[in-house]
C-alpha cells in the first residue's frame, strides 16, 4: 500500500488535467496523485515533467491509497457517461467525508443529480466550473466550484493557490451548493458567446462597411483594447486579424472557413434561461448565429434572395465616425448581454435555492476566464452599491455608459439592416433595451389574443382581478378564476 502522501489528486490526463496537475503541483504545499484510465498518459506525464513530484497510481485503489484524508480528487474527464463512470469508480475506493470535484464542463442538472446520489454515501460532491482553456489551467483558472460547506474548508485553499490572480485576489470563490458552480459556468459561457458574436459583427461592419483590411482592422481593435472595451477577447480578435495564412498569403481569417463550432453551453444557456423566464437574447442570437453558420446546404440556395438595392459603403470623410459609432455599439450590447446573464444568474439562485454573491461572481471573472475584462470590476462596484440591484445596466456607470453611446448604437443597427449586414446581436440588444425601458408593451394585444382563443384570461390596469371576455358571446366581460 502506497503511503498517503498527496494532499490532492487528478483523475484524467487529457490536456486539460495535465495542466492543471502541473499547476497544482507547481504550488507550495501541494503534492499531487494522477491517475488515467490508460497509464501510458501518466507515464508521459512523468518522464516529461519529473520536476512535479507527481505520485502516480496504476489503479483506483493505489489511487485512494496515496491520497491523504478527506481524500480529494479532481475529475477532469470527457462530460456524461464517462464522469458518471469515474464518479463510480471512485465512490467504491473513497470514504465518507472524502470530496469528489468534477472540473469538466457538466451540465449543472447531472451535477444537481450527481452530487443528490453520492452524498447518500457521505462523499461530498462538488461541480467546478473551470474557465480558462488550456492556458488557464496550466497558469491559473477562473474557477466556480459548488458543493457542500464542509468541502469548501478542505478544497478552498487549493483551489485558491492555483486560481488566476486579479487585483491582489484570487478568481475562486463558493459559488453554492451542489449545481450553483456548473450553473454559473453555464451563464459564463453563454456571456462568452454573446460577447464573441458582437465582436464578430463589429469586425463585419467595419470591414464591408469601410473596406479596411483585417490587417488595419486589427489595429483597430488593439487601440480599442487601451480603452474601456479592454479584454482578453478584444486582444485575441487583434491577434486573429493580424494572422497571415503562410500557405496562401491571404489573411488567416478569410482562409478559415466560415462555419462556428458549439459545444452546447450556449445552447444550454438559452434552454434554461427559457425554462426560468428570463430573456438574454443576445446570448440567444449569439448561439442562432453559429447555428445559421453551420449550415452551409441551406446558405448555398439562398442567392436567390435579393438583398438592398444600393450597396453600402461609408463615404471616407465619415469612416472615423463610423468606427467609433461600432465602438460604441459595441460597448452598449456588451453591457446587455452582461446584464441578461446576471440576470440568469439571479433567476438560477431563486429556482434552486442557491445563495449566490452576483459581486463575487464579477469579481473572479476578471483573470483567468475568457471573458477577463476592466469591465468586470464596474459590474463588482455596481453590486457593491446595491447588492439587490434588480437590473445590471441601470447601475449609474451603465447609464452614463448607454446614454453616451445610445445614438450611435441606433446609428449602427440602422445601418446594417439597410445594408443588409446581418448584425443580430447588436439589433437584438437594441431591441431588448427598448423594450425593457418601454412604460408599455404590446403584451397587452398578445394577453387578449391569448383569452380570445385560448380563455386564458387578462388582468385590467384599472382594478384588481382577473377578467375574461366572452368573445363567442355577447364580449361581456366577467370576472375569471386567477389562472396565472
Amino acid at each position: 500500500m502506497p503511503e498517503a502522501s498527496a494532499n490532492i489528486g487528478v483523475v484524467g490526463l487529457a490536456v486539460m488535467g495535465s495542466n492543471l496537475a502541473r499547476n497544482l503541483a507547481s504550488r507550495e504545499g501541494n503534492t499531487v496523485a494522477i491517475f488515467n484510465r490508460s497509464y501510458e498518459k501518466t507515464q508521459t506525464l512523468l518522464d516529461e515533467h519529473p520536476e512535479a513530484g507527481f505520485v502516480p497510481a496504476h489503479t483506483y485503489q493505489e489511487f485512494a491509497d496515496s491520497l491523504q484524508k478527506p481524500r480529494t480528487a479532481i475529475i477532469m474527464v470527457k462530460a456524461g457517461g464517462p464522469t458518471d463512470a469515474v464518479i463510480d469508480s471512485l465512490v467504491e475506493v473513497f470514504e465518507p467525508g472524502d470530496i469528489i470535484v468534477d472540473g469538466g464542463n457538466a451540465y449543472f442538472p447531472d451535477t444537481i443529480r450527481r452530487e443528490k446520489a453520492v452524498r447518500e454515501t457521505g462523499i461530498n460532491f462538488v461541480g467546478a466550473g473551470i474557465s480558462g482553456g488550456e492556458e488557464g489551467a496550466l497558469t491559473g483558472p477562473s474557477i466556480m466550484p459548488g458543493g457542500s460547506d464542509e468541502s469548501w474548508i478542505t478544497l478552498g485553499p487549493i483551489l485558491k493557490s492555483i486560481a488566476a490572480i486579479a487585483e491582489g485576489e484570487p478568481c475562486v470563490t463558493h459559488v453554492g451548493h451542489d449545481g450553483a458552480g456548473h450553473f454559473v459556468k453555464m451563464v459564463h459561457n453563454g456571456i462568452e458567446y454573446a460577447d464573441m458574436q458582437l465582436i464578430a459583427e463589429a469586425y463585419d461592419l467595419i470591414r464591408r462597411g469601410t473596406g479596411k483590411s483585417p490587417a488595419e482592422i486589427a489595429e483597430i481593435f488593439a487601440e480599442w483594447n487601451k480603452g474601456e472595451l479592454e479584454s482578453y477577447l478584444i486582444e485575441i480578435t487583434a491577434e486573429v486579424l493580424r494572422q497571415m495564412d503562410a500557405e496562401t498569403g491571404k489573411p488567416l481569417v478569410d482562409v478559415i472557413l466560415d462555419q462556428a463550432g458549439a459545444k452546447g453551453t450556449g445552447a444550454w444557456t438559452v434552454q434554461t434561461a427559457l425554462s426560468l423566464g428570463v430573456p438574454v437574447s443576445g446570448i440567444a442570437e449569439a448561439t442562432f448565429a453559429r447555428s445559421l453558420s453551420s449550415h452551409p446546404e441551406q446558405r448555398a440556395v439562398a442567392g436567390v434572395l435579393p438583398g438592398p438595392d444600393e450597396e453600402f459603403a461609408v463615404s471616407a470623410e465619415d469612416t472615423e465616425q463610423f468606427i467609433e459609432d461600432v465602438r460604441l455599439a459595441l460597448y452598449a450590447s456588451k453591457i446587455v448581454a452582461y446584464s441578461q446573464g446576471f440576470d440568469e444568474i439571479r433567476a438560477g439562485a431563486a429556482e434552486y435555492g442557491w445563495n449566490i454573491d452576483l459581486g463575487a461572481i464579477s469579481k473572479i471573472w476578471r483573470g483567468g476566464c475568457i471573458i477577463r475584462a476592466q469591465f468586470l470590476n464596474r459590474i463588482a462596484d455596481a453590486y457593491a452599491a446595491t447588492p439587490e440591484l434588480p437590473v445590471l445596466m441601470t447601475a449609474q456607470y451603465f447609464v452614463d455608459a448607454l446614454t453616451r453611446g445610445q445614438a450611435s448604437w441606433r446609428r449602427v443597427v440602422v445601418t446594417a439592416a439597410q445594408a443588409g449586414i446581418p448584425a443580430p446581436a447588436f439589433s437584438s440588444s437594441l431591441s431588448y433595451y427598448d423594450g425593457i425601458r418601454a412604460d408599455r408593451l404590446p403584451a397587452a394585444l398578445v394577453q387578449g389574443q391569448r383569452d380570445f382563443f385560448g380563455a386564458h384570461t387578462y388582468k385590467r390596469i384599472d382594478k384588481p382581478g382577473t377578467f375574461h371576455t366572452l368573445w363567442s358571446g355577447d364580449r361581456t366581460e366577467i370576472e375569471a378564476e386567477d389562472t396565472h
